[in-house]
């Protein structure tokens, strides 16, 4: 068993606070000084902090760390690491050569009186690894779901000490640094839904990782990152927004994929009368797509797939919901109740109607249908080939059993489901294994069966072990 699993938040503080080269400060609003006050239990603080402070009145957050729109954001963590990490080197720079600073902040907002709100809150931590070196800097966002503040207090207490001890001593150590966050927690009342880090060494490829694991380790249901891979919070992100999803393996991005979501989101927008403003597209990869063979997940081979969808342009969401029926209400819940549209092969329809796939569910087929056709969703149909008859696949031929057939005309009937216009039909004969063959193989061809830009990146890269000249591979193995 790795150390980190075994200490107890306590020993983690006074591991901090018995190391000879870490100083520094805390700064915490809206849960009280939690964490500092761990390193004060733990003995031997006096080596460690140099300063703990609680901005707790807005006038005085206001005048330290300048005005913002909201208190519980990361705007304003980040204002409070840059203020306090800045006193460090002009307060103790005498001590610069010997020293690792560290500036700890927390902004938190714990349950009201009368329990209306979301409790959840920003924790980060700027640091050296080495004194006279730039720092890096680690963020995360969570959210918890105990009921009462007290509870919630102590949670960020012990939060705090994870994420720095993790900082400290497990920065070579990704998965563990995740999986530690939450030592010490009672499982299910806290969710940490994002992760960032950045600095020397740091950058996109560790963020997109450090997304994957919060889902695998179950920390979240879901994580996201934008096009230029910056980390999402995704209640921040989802926010009131009209989300069209599709959900996919993506292993390649094919031209079937690119034809699915551009015609798609034409009708989306269609029904969105042309009001695309506060409109949001999502590639949705889930841990079940991401699983392989030996019931693994590839680190190197989810890079691949993220990386191609954020070249493309597209929002990227990494899920460990087990089918679309959980997917859809965690969407309408973090949207606000917007419309939200999930784009399927009509395959996946079919699969939808058969009850064997519900059997998990006490309401069966009808409660899986109650979370994917709720108050403003709907799904766009995409068509396929019956490949043992060469037979072309609409919602008006669907192979489902003769008593589902009202279901299906009851959601045609109702608008939650249509299928896409003016699909290419000259795609439909695309396979993605077929593809993934062909491409690990080296042979010619393929190349036309993905948009350009994922041909160019495969070869250049090296992609789903597309065959490259063994420097190549050494490269981009060290890169990696």
């Amino acid at each position: 068993m790795n150390e980190s699993r075994r200490l107890s938040t306590k020993e983690k503080a006074l591991k901090i606070n018995l190391d000879g080269l870490l100083y520094g400060s805390f700064a915490e609003i809206g849960a009280g000084q939690e964490t500092a006050a761990q390193f004060f239990k733990a003995g031997g603080a006096s080596g460690t902090v140099a300063k703990t402070m609680s901005a707790y009145d807005m006038s005085f957050s206001d005048a330290i760390y300048g005005e913002t729109s909201r208190y519980v954001c990361e705007e304003r963590l980040e204002r409070m690491l840059e203020k306090e990490y800045g006193l460090l080197g002009k307060r103790l720079g005498f001590r610069e050569d010997k020293t690792c600073f560290f500036t700890f902040a927390n902004t938190v907002e714990t349950t009201n009186f009368h329990k209306t709100n979301q409790a959840h809150g920003w924790l980060g931590i700027r640091f050296q690894r080495y004194p006279m070196e730039e720092p890096i800097e680690c963020i995360i966002h969570l959210v918890m779901h105990d009921t009462e503040s007290n509870w919630q207090q102590r949670a960020i207490g012990t939060i705090g000490v994870n994420l720095m001890y993790g900082c400290f001593y497990l920065l070579d150590q990704p998965e563990e640094h995740i999986r530690t966050l939450l030592d010490g927690i009672v499982p299910g009342t806290v969710e940490i839904d994002l992760f960032k880090i950045s600095g020397s060494g740091f950058g996109e490829t560790n963020n997109l990782l450090y997304s994957l694991k919060l889902v695998k380790n179950g920390l979240t249901k879901a994580a996201m990152f934008g096009p230029e891979g910056t980390v999402l919070q995704p209640s921040e992100a989802l926010y009131k927004k009209n989300a069209l999803v599709v959900s996919g393996r993506f292993r390649p991005f094919t031209r079937v994929h690119e034809d699915m979501l551009q015609k798609a989101t034409e009708d989306f927008i269609e029904e969105l009368k042309g009001e695309t403003e506060r409109m949001i597209i999502i590639a949705e990869l889930s841990l079940n797509s991401l699983i392989d063979t030996n019931g693994n997940i590839d680190d190197e081979d989810f890079l691949d797939r993220a990386k191609i969808l954020m070249a493309l342009g597209h929002t990227v969401m990494i899920t460990n919901f087990l089918d679309y029926w959980y997917l859809v209400p965690y969407l309408s819940k973090a949207t606000r109740n917007q419309l939200v549209g999930f784009v399927l092969s009509v395959r996946n329809i079919e699969r939808i109607f058969d009850p064997k796939q519900f059997i998990s569910l006490r309401g069966g087929l009808l409660e899986a249908f109650s979370m994917l056709f709720g108050t403003n969703v709907k799904a766009y149909a995409y068509p396929a080939i019956r490949r043992s008859t060469e037979e072309l696949i609409t919602l008006n031929n669907l192979d489902i059993s003769e008593g589902n057939e009202p279901l299906l005309k009851y959601l045609k009937a109702n608008d939650k489901v249509e299928d896409i216009r003016n699909a290419n039909l000259e795609l439909l004969h695309i396979n993605a294994d077929d593809l993934l063959s062909q491409i690990q193989s080296g042979e010619s061809g393929w190349e036309q069966l993905v948009p350009e830009r994922v041909a160019a990146m495969i070869k250049a890269n090296c992609l789903f072990d597309y065959p490259c000249a063994p420097e190549i591979k050494e490269h981009l193995k060290k890169e990696f």
